[in-house]
């Protein structure tokens, strides 16, 4: 009984720290389009938003506990993996495809490089089931959680109660990843008249409206659109994108346009991570690109730029690197709450 009355302390100390150091709501940057999640119908909540972010990052969630979500996305990284081309998953298993990096989700309306899925609470379950990656049952999941020492609490003050369903477990780590925003770039300081390009950067932003715009869209960065960029296929890898999921031919190795946002540190690019450098991928789409019948309308005329224009490019680029959103310890690894509730199992 006095471990429990402990245990009810601690959550309770660590909701109250942590409702004092959120912010109330979702705020949405000013100038930027409405959000597709509906937190009319969900609204954030302090606890169900610690609730998400302690499993986001637990291993338990896998079937022998060794691989978390933030194991392929990992906040330093903008939330994606770093270091190898493909995600890495359960027993070494190795995916075919480069993890997404998670930010501004709250604007799209679906999710995964073939946008298989349409809601955002519903994402987790992909990669909790998948055998290359987590390899685990919802199922079996909840029956961790009621074992432990901290998610019984945890789930309580979330919702009210100890039943741990399936689907408050996926709506908590749905309501933690809608709060991971990144709007503090230098260039946000920029359109906010709070601070100037260099003449380089300024250039570049120049050429980035002309060539880069119309798929990746301001202040997103992302026209949320499936585009076939004109990537060499890698047939080791069968992935033909889209057409997977709806079974039109015309969709046949289209991807998700990716933000651009924080893409200095979230290499490797493409959905399959074969460019490890942001020069790279200017130099695929100036001289690398492959005609087919479904190619991006965007993409038809060449894009020419010289060397000093490419340098240019990137330095924009370079803009949108949010250190802030990089090192919000808002969305970082709950350290205390692990590390209090723990100590005295």
């Amino acid at each position: 009984m006095k471990k429990l009355l402990v245990l009810g302390l601690l959550v309770s100390l660590v909701l109250s720290a942590f409702k004092k150091a959120n912010k109330q709501g979702f705020n949405v940057p000013e100038g930027w389009p409405k959000t597709k999640y509906n937190f009319s119908k969900n609204p954030l909540l302090p606890e169900k938003v610690l609730l998400g972010r302690a499993l986001f990052y637990d291993p338990i969630l896998s079937r022998d506990s060794t691989v978390s979500c933030s194991s392929c996305h990992t906040q330093y990284a903008a939330f994606t993996h770093i270091d190898h081309s493909l995600s890495h998953g359960i027993d070494g298993r190795i995916g075919n495809r480069n993890s997404p990096a998670l930010m501004n989700l709250a604007w799209q309306k679906e999710f995964m490089w073939d946008g298989r899925v349409d809601k955002l609470q519903s994402q987790a379950v992909l990669p909790i089931t998948h055998p290359d990656e987590m390899d685990e049952t919802i199922e079996h999941v909840l029956q961790k959680l009621k074992h432990s020492d901290i998610y019984p609490r945890l789930f309580y003050a979330a919702f009210g109660d100890s039943t741990l369903s399936g689907e408050q477990m996926l709506d908590a780590i749905s309501q933690f990843m809608v709060s991971i925003v990144s709007s503090e770039s230098r260039y946000d300081s920029v359109m906010r008249k709070q601070g100037e390009f260099t003449p380089k950067e300024a250039n570049g932003y120049k050429l980035f409206k002309q060539h880069c715009a119309s798929c990746h869209t301001e202040p997103l960065f992302t026209n949320q659109a499936y585009e076939n960029n004109g990537l060499p296929i890698d047939t080791s890898l069968k992935d033909y994108g889209r057409v997977n999921v709806t079974h039109k031919a015309s969709d046949s190795f289209k991807f998700k346009v990716p933000t651009l946002r924080n893409i200095e540190i979230s290499s490797p690019y493409m959905h399959d991570g074969r460019f490890k450098r942001l020069h790279d991928v200017v130099n695929h789409y100036t001289s690398g690109i492959q005609k087919g019948t479904n190619l991006s309308t965007h993409l038809q005329t060449p894009i020419v730029l010289s060397a000093n224009e490419k340098v240019d490019l990137v330095a924009f680029l370079l803009t949108l690197t949010d250190i802030k959103f990089l090192s919000n310890k808002e969305y970082s690894y709950p350290r205390k709450i692990f590390s209090d509730m723990r100590m005295i199992h």
